[in-house]
């Protein structure tokens, strides 16, 4: 966690393969219990190879959402684009 506003979930799995679905409800449940509700909290949920980035807004209802899947492996590597978006949420956090 940094500034109670960017929660980080890596998977770790001895299997050679595991899902990014199987973090997204521990990630939600710890951003929900965030201190500062009023504010929108971003994570990050990671097996290693592949990132996706979580949004939660909490209200009345909390909403969620959820980025496109980020793969190393992927042709162009996306680690680059990983990490323009942790910088970005880096900045809005501090």
């Amino acid at each position: 966690m940094l500034k109670n506003q960017l929660w980080a979930m890596v998977i770790e799995s001895k299997k050679a393969e595991f899902s990014t679905e199987a973090g997204r409800g521990k990630i939600l449940a710890y951003m929900l219990a965030n201190p500062h509700p009023n504010r929108p909290n971003y994570g990050i949920i990671s097996t290693g190879g592949s990132f996706i980035f979580v949004k939660l807004v909490n209200g009345e209802t909390p909403q969620y959402a959820l980025s496109k899947m980020f793969i190393t492996l992927n042709p162009g590597n996306e680690l680059y684009d990983v990490l323009k978006i942790l910088k970005r949420l880096t900045q809005i956090a501090l």
